[in-house]
Order: structure tokens, then C-alpha cells, then sequence
């Protein structure tokens, strides 16, 4: 092939390969909304079952005993899928900003249709999204979201168990206060986890 077919071979693949990646990114947030669904359920299925149990004494404490450690887990699991798939989707974005970005230099009208501002991939990426770029755009993540609510579950079942451990007549300060503690404590080695996971990102450009 002369030069002009390898361009225009060049530019196809370009096209397919911008089709192929929006195809992608379009997989990663349908997953990461099916399984941010299905913890939420989890968690509403499981107030509701609480609602019955609480009426018996003896099997309130069991039933929290086996569904609050579950559940829990059941967030971590969650959480650490939907980082995955977060990184995979600014991955993704990434490079069809990229692609876009050759586009842009082709002609001298082509940058007010394909151009990204003078950007960088990610920030081009995370612009895409409405997302500014920053560490405070991590917060804003479902993996965030999920991981909230999951720390305030851990919370809840370690305000339980101190609670259970102490005497009846004992003030409620300390068990509140180990909920606390231990769901902050979960949030945060979450946020760290979830930025360990996205600076490469950064790092690569």
C-alpha cells in the first residue's frame, strides 16, 4: 500500500478502535450499576428481615451474628470490583481522548469537533464525565458510595458486639464510640486502597 491507503487504513482502525472502547466503557459502567444494585437490595432485603426478627429475642442476636458479618463482606467484595471497573472505564475514556486527539490534528477546523481543550488524556478522560481532575474526584466514585454505606454496616455490627459484651446497665458511650472509630477506620483503608488503584493512571501519562 501506498502511503495515502495506509493513512486511510490508519484512520479506519482508528474509527474501529474508538467504537470497540466506547463499547467497553459502556460495559463497565452497566456492571458497576448491576452490582451496586445488587448490595443496596442485599442491604434493604436485610433491614426488612431485621424488622421480623427483632420481634424474637432469642434469634435477634444470631440472625445479626451471621447477616451483618456477611453483608459486610459481601461490600468489600463489592467495593473492590467496582474500583476495578472505575479504573478500566478512565482507562478506556483515556484512550479515546487520546484518539480524539489525533482527530483534532488532522485539519484546522477538526480541534472545535475533537479537541480536548489542551488537556492531558485523564483530564480529558475525567472532563467527559464532568469530573475534575483531583484527589477529591475519588470521593465521588459508586465504589465511594458503596464503600460509605459498607463502613457504616462494619460500624453498626462493632457497636453490636461491644454492646453485647458490656453489662446491660453500662452507658452506650463505648460501643458507640468502637462503631465509630471502626467505621472510619474502614473508610479510610478503602479510599486509600481506591487511590493506590488510580494513580498509575496519572502516573502514566
Amino acid at each position: 500500500m501506498d502511503d495515502s491507503e495506509r493513512e486511510g487504513a490508519f484512520l479506519a482502525a482508528l474509527g474501529n478502535e474508538y467504537f470497540v472502547l466506547q463499547s467497553a466503557a459502556s460495559t463497565t459502567v452497566s456492571e458497576s450499576s448491576t452490582r451496586a444494585s445488587l448490595y443496596v437490595l442485599s442491604l434493604s432485603s436485610t433491614l426488612v428481615a431485621l424488622g421480623f426478627v427483632s420481634q424474637s429475642e432469642d434469634a435477634f442476636g444470631p440472625f445479626l451474628a451471621v447477616v451483618i458479618p456477611t453483608l459486610f463482606v459481601l461490600g468489600i467484595f463489592t467495593t473492590v470490583r467496582l474500583v476495578d471497573t472505575g479504573v478500566q472505564n478512565v482507562s478506556y475514556l483515556r484512550s479515546m481522548a487520546r484518539i480524539r486527539r489525533y482527530w483534532a490534528g488532522l485539519t484546522l477546523d477538526a480541534p472545535q469537533f475533537f479537541g480536548t481543550g489542551g488537556q492531558d488524556d485523564v483530564h480529558a478522560a475525567l472532563a467527559s464525565m464532568a469530573v475534575s481532575y483531583g484527589p477529591a474526584a475519588e470521593l465521588f466514585t459508586i465504589a465511594s458510595m458503596v464503600a460509605t454505606v459498607n463502613s457504616v454496616v462494619a460500624g453498626t455490627g462493632i457497636a453490636l458486639l461491644v454492646n453485647d459484651m458490656q453489662s446491660d446497665d453500662a452507658a452506650l458511650t463505648v460501643p458507640v464510640g468502637a462503631g465509630v472509630a471502626a467505621g472510619v477506620v474502614a473508610l479510610g483503608a478503602f479510599l486509600v486502597y481506591q487511590h493506590s488503584r488510580y494513580q498509575p493512571l496519572a502516573k502514566e501519562e
